[in-house]
């Protein structure tokens, strides 16, 4: 069961919206969006993936981020980029369990997906929670099309992706990796 507040494509920032939900197992999480204040969590967030997990997240960028890529994460411009984080409802500290984002083309048809939750937290519906509402807020932005550049053998990404609709594509440019790419609203005119 989830509580929303609406999503309006003119009103998403750093502070909105929240969302509280229950997942299979009946732990409650807050959505929420990053801010620059998160630089800290989100680094203690990668550096708690498994060497898999950052692999699969990052495409093989490096266990330890050092401020510039952190600021790259957490320093969103709510115009056109999302950044979402869940966190126990219960937990004060609000460390990170699972983050997803999107960034838009400069044309603003599509945007880039991704989707990173802690090992402990795998199978409880928590990476599919954070990309409905992504999909969710891309769609009400009037954002056409969804894409994520992921491992070729990423097989949870990959059912997870099938699962949410998207297509799967091999990368032309890397035969390691594939595409995935979900439409979401036909195409106007």
């Amino acid at each position: 069961m989830s509580s929303i507040e609406p999503v309006l494509p003119w009103a998403l920032g750093p502070d909105y919206p929240r969302w509280s939900e229950a997942l299979r197992d009946g732990t409650r999480v807050v959505v929420r969006p990053l801010t620059r204040e998160d630089a800290g969590r989100e680094r203690d967030f990668i550096e708690s993936l498994s060497p898999e997990s950052l692999r699969f997240r990052f495409l093989g960028q490096a266990r330890h981020p050092d401020a510039e890529f952190l600021a790259r994460l957490t320093d969103i411009d709510y115009q056109r980029d999302v950044a979402f984080a869940a966190v126990a409802a219960d937990d004060a500290g609000g460390k990170f369990l699972g983050v997803s984002r999107y960034g838009t083309t400069p044309d603003g048809i599509s945007c880039e997906c991704a989707v990173t939750v802690l090992d402990d937290w795998h199978r409880k519906g928590l990476g599919t929670l954070l990309m409905r509402h992504l999909i969710e807020v891309a769609r009400a932005r009037g954002i056409l099309f969804m894409h994520s550049i992921d491992a070729a053998d990423n097989v949870e990404m990959d059912a997870l992706a099938r699962y949410l609709g998207f297509t799967r594509h091999r990368d032309p440019q890397d035969a390691t990796q594939v595409v995935h790419r979900l439409v979401l609203s036909a195409c106007p005119g």
